[in-house]
This record gives C-alpha cells, structure tokens and sequence, in this order.
C-alpha cells in the first residue's frame, strides 16, 4: 500500500510534472518482440549473381533456435521438398533421405530435394546468418526462403520461415543467346492422336528453354521476361506469344520467333504441322484468395476451370511460394494439406494449369492463402 505524503510535505513543481508521464510509461505493455524474419538483404534489393551477402535474421519471439537454413529459388519456381526433421523429430512430411537428393522429377527431370545455399548457427557471424553466396547463374526476380529449427526439447522441433524477393544481374555482358531446343522446331504432326497433353495440338500453351551465354562463360536462363526478354513472332496466326513467355499454338504452317535480350537476339525457325481440328485453350481458376490459422486443413478449389469445347479436364497443382507444405491429391480439382506453424501470418501461393483432352493448355492460376498463427 502507498503510504500518502505527510502533512506540510511538498513535492518540487518540477517532479509533478514528471509523475503523469512516469507513471504512462510504467503502465505502458512492454514492446512486442519481433517474429523470425530476414532482416538483410532487405526485400526488393539488387543483388549481383554469383558474388556474396551477408545474410541476416531476427529470432524474434522465437526461443530454441538451433539453425537457419537458406533456399535460393528463381520466382514462380515450385518449392521443392525439403530435407530435415519435423517438430517430432522424425522425417517431415514429403522429406526425403539425403540419398534421394539425386532422385529426379518424372516430367521436369528437376530435382525433387532441395539442398540449402546456406545452413548457419548461432556460432556464425552474425548469429544464424553469414556468407550467404548468390548463385553465379541467376538472373531476374529470385526468391530467397529461409527455414528456422526451433527444438521443443522432448516434443522435437518446429519450423519457421520468412521468404523475400529481390533482383539478381549479372556483372558480365551477354554475348549471346540460343534456343536449348531442335532446330528448326518441328511442333505436332498431322493426324496424331492426343491425350492430356502428350501432344502438340492447336490451343496448346508452353514455353522454350532460352538461355544466355555471358562473358563470365556461364550460360544462364532467359525464358523468363523478368531476366529482360522479350518475344516476337513472325506470324500471330501460327504463334502467339502469351504473357510471362509463354507461347500458344493458334495455327499451321511456317513462321519465325525472335527473343531479344540486353541487345542481343537470335530467331528460331518454327514448322506448326498439328490436327487441325480447332481447340480453343481450357481456362484455369485457382479459387478465391483466403485466410486460414494454423492447423487448419485448406481445400484448394479449382472446379471453377473450364473448357470452352466441354472436355474433361486434366489439373496440376504446384506450389510457388511459402515453406514447402505436403499437398494431397494435386492432380485433383480439390486438392489439400494442413495450414503448417507460422510465428507470423505468412503468404503460400499455388499454381494451376489444366489441359484438356486434347492437349491445349491453360494459362496458370495462381490463388493465395495466407496462414495466420
């Protein structure tokens, strides 16, 4: 109990005042601690490929961090699986043995484990960051994810993650592109049969390998508009390009593709020789944009893509944003997974394409699902 001050005790004028500020700031809650976040490079940088970053975390709230982990990916590249231990302390869901790293994807031939750029400790300088090296063949928009271990002592571990966007460019000067394809390219061909895209077929949507030879002698990707390329076709009737580089079949005969990178170019003869059969493009729809907490089981819903012609549709679902979740049935209309742990709401962003029954493609869909804690 405050004991009131004796009779004929006076307090200063100056101490008066100072008591109602005094007495807010003790009332005040203290500051929140941040969650585990990337706090350098800061998103949105420029980076330059292959040379390195210090790299540079904060734990935030999170007490246990035993390592960080660091995952380049250029931007709407799948998530790959990941490999480490989940909060229990047995393989994650989808994680593989290190001896699978080498285990490739049936249709990409990518890699189907990912192996970090950077595992660090509190050991390093500065704690759980460091040396963090830019891929010497990146270029364009990259994705920078990092995973923390957070021990739960007997109950395994959790994870977290924060994830940025910057830009990388090489130092060296383009001297060259090429098509990492048969020349000339020879698309469908006449009266073949097609089943979900095995075939070219009028409608269909893809995209070509197109890579740059630099003065550094690495040979980096360009198909991507965000690496600086930009098409042109010779005839808007055979071929069409689509936004994000993608081209579409929109008819037969002969016709030209040009790329042009950093003032560079180099065109790709094309023969279009498919049924000619008209085949306007399925249309993807990856569903509405949601909020979901933690745990919570997520149904994506692409019932809403459609085929002008009727077909049935073929769906793909990937995941192109976010720490790697286990989705079930992704070449379903519906597929799902459960909304993982997040010290901090976190965006996870997923990619649609369907193609009909005759091979056209869509254009991808993405949707967002944001995970709150």
């Amino acid at each position: 109990m405050t004991r009131p001050l004796s009779p004929g005790v006076h307090l200063p004028h100056r101490a008066l005042w100072i008591l109602p500020p005094l007495i807010l700031l003790l009332c005040l809650p203290p500051h929140p601690a941040l969650a585990f976040k990337i706090l350098a490079p800061v998103n949105g940088a420029t980076l330059v490929s292959g040379q390195p970053i210090t790299v540079e975390v904060e734990a935030g709230r999170e007490a246990g961090l035993v390592e960080v982990r660091y995952y380049w990916y250029p931007e709407h590249t799948e998530a790959l699986v990941e490999q480490g231990e989940n909060r229990t302390g047995n393989a994650s869901q989808g994680a593989m043995a290190t001896g699978k790293y080498w285990q490739k994807d049936s249709i990409t031939g990518a890699p189907v484990v990912a192996l970090p750029a950077l595992t660090s400790t509190v050991d390093r300088i500065p704690p759980y960051g460091g040396a963090l090296p830019v891929p010497p063949d990146a270029i364009g928009r990259m994705r920078l994810l990092a995973i923390a271990d957070i021990s739960q002592g007997r109950l395994g571990r959790k994870t977290v993650f924060d994830e940025i966007f910057v830009t990388v460019q090489p130092a060296a000067e383009l001297l060259s592109i090429d098509f990492e394809t048969d020349k000339p390219l020879q698309l469908g061909r006449t009266g073949q049969s097609s089943a979900y895209g095995h075939v070219d077929s009028l409608g269909k949507i893809f995209e070509l390998p197109v890579v740059g030879e630099f003065a550094d002698g690495i040979t980096r990707p360009l198909s991507s508009p965000n690496t600086g390329t930009t098409y042109t076709s010779g005839d808007d009737h055979i071929l069409k390009v689509l936004p994000d580089g993608l081209l579409q079949i929109v008819g037969i005969g002969k016709t030209s593709l040009t790329v042009t990178n950093r003032g560079k170019q180099a065109t790709l003869d094309v023969r279009v020789e498919v049924n000619p059969e008209p085949n306007e493009p399925p249309i993807a729809d990856a569903g509405a944009a949601r909020t979901v907490k933690a745990g919570t089981k997520v149904r994506l819903n692409g019932l809403q893509s459609r085929d002008p012609e009727g077909e049935a549709l073929f769906y793909t679902w990937s995941q192109v944003r976010g720490s790697k979740v286990a989705m079930l049935d992704v070449n379903m209309a519906e597929p799902s997974f459960v909304a993982p742990y997040v010290s901090e709401t976190r965006t996870f962003r997923f990619k649609l394409r369907v193609t009909d029954k005759k091979g056209a493609d869509s254009v991808p869909a993405y949707v967002d699902v944001t995970v709150e804690p």
